[in-house]
This record gives structure tokens, sequence and C-alpha cells, in this order.
């Protein structure tokens, strides 16, 4: 169920994150889809760390799956998109 509850969050804040990264979105299942994989990336490396106990809909769950979508969306920018 903790993986579930991951994903749903991270398909809620990946859209958040790309407006907070670049204000226009890459659309939204790229957004989504990208803010469920920063959002399950960060929230295992936190619970890994012993930094939170990361259970459920929390304010530290939503906070680690920005943080995570936000990193995402930072490195697919850097590495994908063309910054002519």
């Amino acid at each position: 169920m903790l993986l579930f509850a991951w994903i749903v969050l991270g398909l809620i804040t990946g859209i958040s994150a790309s407006m907070i990264v670049n204000r226009s979105g890459q659309g939204i299942w790229l957004d989504s889809l990208l803010g469920a994989a920063g959002a399950l990336f960060c929230g295992w490396v936190f619970t890994r760390l012993g930094m939170l106990d990361l259970t459920g809909f929390t304010f530290h769950s939503v906070l680690v799956a920005i943080i995570g979508a936000v990193l995402l969306i930072v490195l697919y920018h850097s590495l994908v998109c063309d910054t002519d």
C-alpha cells in the first residue's frame, strides 16, 4: 500500500513541481510520470537513510515528494531539453 500511496502522491505533486521549475510544464503525462518517479526515489532515499517515517499522506510525505519531483524535473531539463 505504501508504494501505491507514493505513486499517487507523485502524480499529484509532479504537476506542481513542474510549475515550480519552469512555470509552463512539460504536459500532464510527462509531469506526472517525472513526479511519481521523483517521489518514489526520494521517498525511498529518505526512508533508507532513516530521516523520516514516511507513511501515508502527511506534510512530510508531500514535502519529500515535491523535493524528489523538483530534483528529477531539473535533472530531466539539464539532460534532455534543449536550452537555446
